[in-house]
């Protein structure tokens, strides 16, 4: 595709795509996956919640007796609201500099893996900000931290976690958040181990997948939070932080139905009028410092959406 020649904004699918693709590979990101993207036509509004009682109940007789009728529901959804704000970045490209570079570098995809790079960053802090936190969420204390290979009891905890989530909202959670280096922890650890060492001979400790884990542990899916960000001021020194603190773990309800209704931990909202693509990447020209401007865009919320579809622990790691 051609740069734009002028200050009109171009619609950049075809970076989108390919720096769409890269990042995925490189980042770690999870977020889209606990809590998904969800396309809605007004910037904010209302959506239907299906109370835990309504789905759960159970009339004392639903017998229908000759010419009479059948028992019927008379319940009612429930309404939730949702706001989307937009959040995005730019990077610019001058085009001297890209005439210098051209062959060491394209600086047209590395601005957009840097401005899709830090909206993508910035989704995934606000989801884990919301997730792992004990305000947001009843956190459950582990009696034996996940590092301590010999005495911890994940199966036992998650087990627990099952119970909990299965007794609230009549569902099995079906997948376990946890950062990176407690992924590692849990392939050291003497229960894991032994309950997969008859069935897997060849699976050495430290060097399990998260296929195993996950059926070592009863769960569809185990995410691994593995991004990082620089949390330093601009000048300084990086400092690399995980998004997603090995402090806590949560087991969770996700799905990525269509159907709203469908409990689940949470959704990203995203108002498709204005951004018709998870993330929205364009460019245009900006003649006074001689540079093409490369935009990367959203128009999100995310909320919520049954808080009893999760379960928190902390005490993770020592």
């Amino acid at each position: 595709m051609s740069r734009p020649t002028s200050s009109t904004t171009v619609a950049r699918p075809d970076l989108a795509a390919m720096v769409w693709e890269f990042i995925e590979k490189q980042e770690n990101f999870i977020a889209d996956k606990v809590m998904p993207y969800f396309a809605v036509a007004e910037q904010s509004g209302n959506y239907p919640v299906i109370p835990i009682e309504a789905m759960a109940e159970t009339p004392g007789d639903v017998s229908r007796r000759p010419r009479g009728g059948y028992s019927r529901g008379d319940w009612e959804f429930e309404m939730d609201n949702y706001s989307c704000s937009e959040n995005g970045h730019e990077e610019p490209v001058d085009r001297v500099e890209a005439k210098l570079y051209a062959r060491y570098f394209d600086a047209e995809m590395i601005a957009a893996q840097r401005a899709m790079g830090i909206v993508r960053r910035v989704h995934e802090k606000r989801v884990a900000d919301m997730l792992f936190n004990a305000s947001n969420f009843s956190a459950t204390s582990l009696t034996h931290e996940w590092d301590d290979a010999t005495n911890a009891t994940p199966i036992d905890d998650v087990n627990a976690g099952r119970t909990a989530v299965r007794e609230t909202i009549g569902i099995e959670p079906n997948t376990l958040i946890i950062a990176h280096s407690t992924f590692l922890d849990l392939g050291l650890c003497d229960q894991i181990v032994n309950r997969i060492k008859y069935t897997y001979p060849d699976v050495k400790k430290g060097e399990l997948s998260r296929q195993l884990l996950a059926a070592a542990l009863g769960v569809n899916q185990v995410l691994v939070g593995g991004g990082l960000y620089n949390s330093s001021k601009k000048g300084q020194s990086a400092s690399l932080s995980n998004f997603w603190s090995n402090e806590y773990a949560m087991l969770c309800v996700t799905s990525d139905s269509p159907d709203i209704t469908t409990p689940c931990i949470g959704r990203t909202f995203r108002w498709d009028a204005d951004t018709p693509e998870n993330q929205v990447v364009e460019s245009y020209y900006e003649d006074a410092i001689r540079s093409d401007i490369v935009r990367c865009r959203e128009h999100t919320d995310e909320e919520i959406i049954t808080s009893g579809a999760a379960y928190l622990m902390d005490n993770v790691t020592t």
